[in-house]
């Protein structure tokens, strides 16, 4: 029960602070360097796919060995925040890498938001997981 407690706060966390963030900062900020290459709206299907999966793996590697073990939320930050940023940077830096139209500013905002909100995911997760179960 624990653990689909954690799956649900982290994933509500992860996808209600993400949706305000995208629709306020990241895509007012991809519409000035690659407007023409985004759809009108978003695709449900590879979204939830990402989020879902990402949330996952987060919960294996990093909040749900914190909860099962009782381990500090301080001790959570760190590996929290490395794989955050190891994920975003993956996809930034490599269409930094590849894209033309790829612009630096693109990198450094959505790489610090990655590293952010997971990091704030996990914890707020761990934090309602210990509080409801």
């Amino acid at each position: 029960m624990s653990l689909i407690v954690l799956f649900i706060a982290t994933a509500a966390i992860f996808l209600v602070v993400d949706a305000i963030m995208l629709s306020t900062v990241m895509r007012p900020l991809f519409e000035r360097h690659i407007g023409d290459w985004l759809t009108e709206g978003f695709r449900l299907a590879p979204a939830a796919a990402f989020y879902l999966f990402y949330v996952g793996v987060l919960l294996y590697f990093v909040s749900w060995p914190a909860l099962r073990d009782g381990s500090s939320y301080a001790s959570v930050i760190l590996p929290a925040a490395l794989f955050g940023a190891a994920a975003y940077g993956t996809y930034e830096f490599s269409n930094y890498a590849t894209l033309s139209r790829w612009h630096p500013s693109m990198v450094a905002v959505d790489w610090v938001w990655g590293t952010v909100l997971t990091t704030g995911s996990a914890l707020g997760g761990l934090w309602i997981a210990r509080l409801l179960t």
